[in-house]
Order: structure tokens, then sequence, then C-alpha cells
């Protein structure tokens, strides 16, 4: 399958919930969007913070922008910060180079969506949103994808 359902998307950001909670993380904002940046589905946790959204969504949007999972990007802003402020600037400020956001990929290794989370610390939104991601059958890429 070549489309990320809404129904694909919902069970992905339930088990991105259910993760966290497993780990008492903080609490989480998810998105999922398509593969043309579009939004699919968003849940926010109770007590999950109002900018958290405007995050989780920057994460997912700029992997896709950037065809690479947002730890890549966070990496690549540490060495290069004139480049990611020039991609924030140009983005209209939708990327967000922190981790969090993950490729999710079907069993063809296409890009059919993304995942962004905010809520607890970079590290831990991106094991909610790769676990969520293999948990229903997909490949999660935070990496680049060849």
């Amino acid at each position: 399958m070549n489309l990320l359902t809404l129904v694909d998307a919902s069970h992905i950001i339930d088990s991105a919930l259910k993760e966290a909670r497993k780990n008492n993380f903080s609490p989480l904002a998810v998105a999922v969007l398509d593969a043309g940046g579009h939004l699919i589905a968003f849940k926010r946790e109770d007590g999950a913070g109002i900018a958290r959204f405007d995050i989780a969504f920057g994460k997912a949007w700029g992997s896709l922008g950037m065809g690479f999972g947002s730890s890549e990007l966070t990496r690549r802003s540490q060495k290069n910060p004139q480049f990611i402020n020039t991609l924030t600037t140009i983005s209209q400020g939708r990327m967000v180079p922190s981790p969090g956001g993950v490729l999710i990929l079907n069993h063809e290794k296409v890009i059919i969506g993304a995942i962004g989370i905010s809520g607890d610390i970079g590290e831990n939104d991106e094991i909610c949103a790769v676990s969520a991601i293999e948990e229903n059958g997909f490949i999660a890429a935070n990496g680049i994808v060849s």
C-alpha cells in the first residue's frame, strides 16, 4: 500500500501514546502527516503544552521536507547552524530540528508519511515514534533513506 490512511495514522498515534504511558514520559502531542506533508491525524494528551502541536508538526514536516528523520536534522544543525536557520526561514518555520520526527515507509521502502512527537525530551519522543511505526507494521526511518 502506498497511502497512509486515517485508520493507520490513528493506530500509530495510539501506539505512540501507549509507549509514552508505559515509560512514564511527559504528556505528548502526536501528529501524523501524509507524504505530501498534509496532516492526517493529531492528538494532544491532557497536560501537553499548547505549542506542542506546532513542534510535533514541524518535526514531521521537516523530516518529509529533507528526506530524513529530525534526529539527523538535529545533528546537521549542530554542524551547520546557518544552513538550518536558512531552512527554517524558507520553510516559514515549519522545520523543527529536534529528535521525534520519523519517516514512515511501506514495505517497498517508499516514504508514505511521517510522525512528529513533542512533549518529552526529543530522544524519548523518538522512542515513541519508532515504536509506534514498527508496532503497526511499517518501517521507521529516522536516518537518511537510501
